[in-house]
């Protein structure tokens, strides 16, 4: 998507290939999540029988086709949500592909190919990214990407994910979730940027649960073997630690590895804006404001912020109000709560321990954990003391929470009021004052004793 948004005339221009609501409606959140939670649903039908529900094996199966339509249908709803919701806000709204000639001003070119040009005192840059390609043999021809996936035709089949970003995780725990035969190649870590200690517990549970990972490989070369819906596809791949090269048959190769952002087409030159030459980042103050004083930029193609739909939402309005309603807040980049929504979901907000021990010092940090069992998974006998929890404290500043992480079930819905809390100024002494709900998940944070340093047990023999 392609979204230039000038304050002034108040003019939104997009391409045409997505719908409005651009990345996270269309190719993003929304069906992944919708994706993730059929998985889930087929896991529930598993425990449902532990708990008394008669439902047979063999008529229980999933069907990719109903599944596509019915999340097409919904995503086709917000589109024309969105466009109501301009028209009612009097937003000119228009479908088009937009790129500076001068510094006040744009070219707008339509799908019939007219143009129309406009001026405005100040400019937002809001255009996103789009799925990264490997420059291989054989990838735009024959792989797929998040983009594609989400709306594909036919169940994908036997499925190789190169990446370990939480889009490479997502999408392989969904898709091993419906029962398909999934590998995910990875070249390094898994969920770089993220807190590792949890990113590996998360691959853990998805190796346990089916998913086959191939670590130290790097695709080389896609060749098509047989033509279909899906068809036959043969991936040849490189270690990265030897001159090992191995090779894999596979129904659908699934590429996701990062994104690049769509800066590199809309004559930021012109306008005299940088970019990062590297990644086509833009830069920006804490007011996300460029190096051109009338252009701002929000979302993901801020160079060094959180690549989050919510954030980018939250940026926009908090600017929208410094430019015309004499606010001054400014958009938290740190406390930032977020869900990777892999089979056993990853919440955080603020630092990962690596982060935290990088700006404050080891000595400096108190760090509770533990493992516990949700009580919904005792009576289908499954993942004991899989789940994970840990919270990173501040010695120097009352122990206050710079860091939260979760690893368990509704990740997204704890984490989202224990950011709240943090946003706050949390610390451990009003979560260990704070009486737990119980028997929940989320009670977790109000009972934890046990520190990363004292080396104590951290198993869980109940609820």
């Amino acid at each position: 998507m392609f979204s230039l948004c000038c304050l002034g005339d108040i003019v939104e221009t997009y391409s045409v290939d997505l719908g409005l609501g651009g990345t996270c409606v269309n190719v993003g959140c929304i069906p992944k999540k919708l994706m993730h939670q059929t998985a889930l649903l087929g896991t529930s039908m598993q425990d449902a029988r532990k708990f008394g529900w008669e439902v047979p094996e063999e008529t229980a199966k999933h069907n990719w086709e109903t599944m596509k339509t019915a999340v097409n249908n919904y995503i086709g709803s917000l589109n024309w949500g969105y466009r109501v919701a301009l028209r009612d806000k009097n937003v000119n709204y228009v479908n088009s592909y937009a790129e500076f000639i001068e510094p006040h001003k744009i070219k707008a070119t339509n799908k019939r190919g007219k143009e129309t040009f406009h001026t405005a005192a100040k400019f937002i840059l809001a255009t996103g990214e789009r799925p990264r390609y490997l420059g291989i043999p054989g990838d735009k021809e024959y792989c797929i990407t998040s983009d594609d996936l989400f709306s594909l035709p036919h169940c994908p089949g036997k499925t190789l994910v190169i990446g370990a970003s939480y889009v490479a995780l997502e999408c392989g725990g969904f898709l091993a979730g419906l029962g398909l035969d999934v590998t995910v190649m990875v070249r390094s870590i898994l969920l770089r940027g993220f807190d590792q200690d949890m990113a590996n517990r998360a691959g853990e549970h998805m190796e346990e649960h089916g998913v086959k990972f191939l670590r130290k490989y790097v695709p080389v070369k896609v060749e098509e073997l047989e033509a279909g819906t899906p068809g036959r596809l043969k991936v040849t791949a490189k270690s990265t630690e030897s001159d090992e090269t191995i090779e894999g048959e596979y129904n659908t190769v699934l590429i996701a590895v990062g994104r690049d952002a769509c800066t590199g087409k809309i004559g930021l030159d012109q306008a005299g804006v940088k970019v990062n030459p590297k990644n086509g980042k833009v830069p920006v103050n804490d007011e996300e404001q460029t190096n051109v004083p009338h252009i701002y930029a929000i979302g993901d193609i801020l160079e060094g912020k959180w690549e989050l739909t919510p954030v980018a939402i939250q940026a926009g309005k908090l600017l929208a109000r410094r430019l015309y309603a004499g606010a001054s807040l400014k958009c938290d980049y740190v406390n930032v709560p977020t869900t990777v929504f892999t089979p056993l979901e990853y919440g955080a907000c603020g630092h990962s321990e690596e982060k935290a021990i990088e700006l404050y010092g080891q000595d400096n940090l108190e760090v509770y954990h533990s493992l516990f069992w949700p009580l919904e998974f005792t009576v289908p006998n499954r993942d004991n003391n899989k789940c994970y929890s840990k919270i990173i404290c501040n010695k120097l500043d009352n122990d206050r929470v710079i860091g939260f992480h979760y690893l368990g079930p509704n990740a997204g819905e704890v984490t989202q009021g224990y950011g709240a809390a943090m946003k706050c100024g949390l610390t451990k002494e009003q979560l260990d004052n704070t009486i737990g709900i119980h028997p929940t998940c989320a009670e977790i944070f109000t009972t934890m004793e046990v520190t990363k340093s004292s080396g104590g047990d951290i198993t869980q023999a109940g609820c």
